[in-house]
């Protein structure tokens, strides 16, 4: 039996990872993707939006020639952690159920195998549910919930749909690129300059404002999205005005969801969040309502990467402890 098995290989699970090796914990990070997959699916290129300080895995590790790093150096950062530490990471391993108690431990069932563990460790991210508008044609091909790259989209009419940052970054980057592109974004969200009220930040907004004030960005204040066909998208704006656009491809940048499916199933209660359901935990702990069930990333209240890094080294030597005190009896 494993000592612990930590679902996601993202921040949280990297640091898990780390703090169970120095443990001396047995121990195995699954994930489904890549180390670092929600990083990875950021847009090619991008800075982040937060100094190195608060995402690097050891302090005055992560040197980017600017500022903030771009999703490619933290990217490197993170993968080379791994390597340099030798973390016990299997990719390409999708979890598909999770079961037992703490009593008779847990079993991880995977795409590829089963594993034993005696505590569990959940450290999913928040992305993996992303939010739909639910309206006729969101189905079509080229409608997407994520965005990677503007340069497929050069004299295309674009357009992308959201109030946040991954919104507003996304029209911005086509614009710059040469689609023709539109933000339909609701009024509360574009007049909103309050950082502390989820507004987009200045470092976005500076540049978005200056391709509206060019013409090469279109801005819609929309109140919804009524229909999506093969060329051409139906919205109706915040005046109650019925506005039919031109259009290739739909971004839908509206955020994103955890998966709670599997952590429902063992019994874990959830809560309303800040910004979507999370589950319920000791906040001493990070233990859920079921004993030997943990959580730690952004799917928490402590949604920040800072704190998915420094959170599991807080808790897994108090699983290390707990285990120790187990066999101990």
């Amino acid at each position: 039996m494993l000592d612990l098995v930590i679902i996601g290989a993202g921040p949280a699970g990297l640091s898990a990872a780390d703090a169970a090796a120095d443990a001396g914990l047995d121990y195995l990070v699954l994930e489904k993707g890549t180390i670092a997959n929600t990083i990875r699916q950021y847009p090619v290129g991008r800075a982040l939006f937060s100094t190195p300080n608060e995402l690097e895995m050891r302090e005055g590790t992560l040197k980017p020639l600017r500022e903030k790093p771009t999703r490619e150096e933290l990217l490197s950062h993170y993968i080379h952690f791994v390597l340099e530490r030798d973390l016990n990471i299997n990719t390409a391993e999708r979890v598909v159920d999770v079961s037992g108690d703490i009593e008779q431990g847990f079993y991880i069932t995977t795409n590829c195998a089963e594993y034993h563990a005696a505590r569990v460790l959940f450290a999913i991210g928040a992305m993996d549910i992303p939010r739909r508008l639910n309206v006729p044609g969101e189905e079509l091909e080229k409608v997407h919930h994520l965005f990677v790259e503007p340069y497929a989209y050069v004299r295309k009419d674009a357009l992308v749909v959201g109030g946040g940052n991954s919104a507003a970054e996304a029209a911005l980057f086509l614009s710059e690129e040469g689609a023709r592109t539109t933000l339909a974004i609701w009024r509360e969200d574009w007049e909103n300059r309050d950082p502390k009220a989820g507004a987009m930040k200045h470092w976005v907004r500076t540049p978005l404002e200056a391709e509206v004030t060019a013409g090469r960005l279109n801005v819609v204040l929309s109140k919804q999205i009524d229909e999506i066909t093969e060329d051409a998208v139906r919205l109706t704006t915040d005046t109650g005005e019925s506005l039919t656009l031109a259009n290739d491809v739909v971004f839908v940048l509206v955020g994103s969801e955890a998966d709670l499916t599997m952590l429902k199933s063992l019994g874990v209660r959830t809560e309303a969040g800040k910004l979507t359901e999370v589950p319920v935990y000791d906040p001493e702990t990070y233990e859920t309502n079921v004993r030997g069930v943990y959580v730690a990333g952004h799917f928490t209240h402590a949604r920040h990467i800072k704190a998915a890094i420094d959170v599991p080294r807080q808790i897994v030597p108090l699983i290390a402890k707990d285990l120790a005190l187990t066999s101990s009896r």
